[in-house]
């Protein structure tokens, strides 16, 4: 037997429909404030920054000039002869592009040794001494914050031209970045292990062998993974420093006006970047998933 619902006096309806009413119009009246902030935080930036919409409509055309002018003539009776003048010198790219990736290989992976070893002490759950804590989370942050294309032209300086600037350059900023991804891994486990193996009276070093590690390795490796793509786009742009890599000679390429040599360049690192893409986000996604099987 169906119960009917029992109808509201109309004073209380009128007044929870006043209120209801006043509730939405304040929630309004919130999001068009953060809204009118935002805008004029946007225009205050823009002015400050010298970004005219006028300048950038009147010059768009530039753009699009230069980007005909650095592409090469192909026509298709000469194809080939064409691909290979316009390709003129793949053999001394290649090995620079080799260069590139080898150098942001090296930088992830000392990075990430030197992260893995710093994260655990950056980690509340593990390490309870705040001292340590401070210590080791400021130290990540210095080595993040300071832009890599910074720690590339201060290595240069100090070690001369040539990769290994660049792969120092890489490795510092790898620390920081990979150190703090590590440690918020590492603070997200499941203490359950962790407070087992502390009742048994293991010690630290033993309670992050196996109660720790077992939790956090698949996350490090695609954290890992992902920053390798990272550091193969930022290893490009080490060479414009003369910190190893394709970079400088892309930039040569760039300031000397040599049109199709950069868009040749330019090719050849956005093939490579997209390979790479695709074959790190294929084991990340494998990772992830034997991660989550757990």
């Amino acid at each position: 037997m169906a119960t009917a619902i029992a109808k509201l006096p109309d004073q209380q309806a009128t007044a929870l429909s006043r209120a209801y009413s006043r509730a939405v119009s304040a929630k309004r009246m919130k999001t068009l404030a953060v809204l009118a902030v935002l805008v004029v935080l946007i225009i205050i930036s823009a002015q400050m920054a010298g970004v005219k919409p006028a300048k950038l409509v009147a010059n768009i055309g530039n753009f699009g000039s230069y980007i005909v002018r650095t592409l090469p003539t192909i026509t298709f009776d000469n194809f080939f002869a064409d691909i290979r003048a316009w390709y003129w010198n793949f053999g001394g790219w290649l090995r620079l592009l080799i260069e590139t990736i080898l150098i942001a290989y090296l930088g992830t992976f000392m990075g990430g040794i030197l992260a893995f070893c710093l994260c655990f002490f950056a980690a509340a759950n593990l390490v309870r001494n705040k001292t340590t804590r401070f210590i080791a989370r400021r130290f990540l942050e210095f080595c993040r914050t300071v832009p890599d294309i910074v720690f590339a032209l201060i290595f240069v300086i100090a070690f001369g031209l040539g990769p290994m600037a660049g792969v120092l350059a890489l490795t510092i900023h790898t620390v920081g970045a990979l150190g703090k991804l590590f440690a918020e891994v590492v603070e997200n486990i499941d203490m359950k292990p962790v407070e087992g193996l502390s009742a048994t009276g293991a010690s630290w070093l033993q309670i992050v062998r196996f109660a720790v590690l077992p939790q956090v390795s698949s996350g490090f490796a695609s954290y890992g993974l992902l920053r390798f793509e990272i550091n193969v786009r930022g290893a490009g742009v080490m060479g414009f420093v003369g910190a190893g890599g394709i970079g400088q000679e892309f930039l040569i390429a760039i300031r000397n006006f040599y049109y199709t040599d950069v868009s040749a360049i330019l090719l050849m690192i956005i093939v490579t970047v997209i390979l790479i893409d695709l074959g790190t986000e294929q084991v990340r996604h494998r990772l992830i998933g034997m991660e989550r099987m757990r």
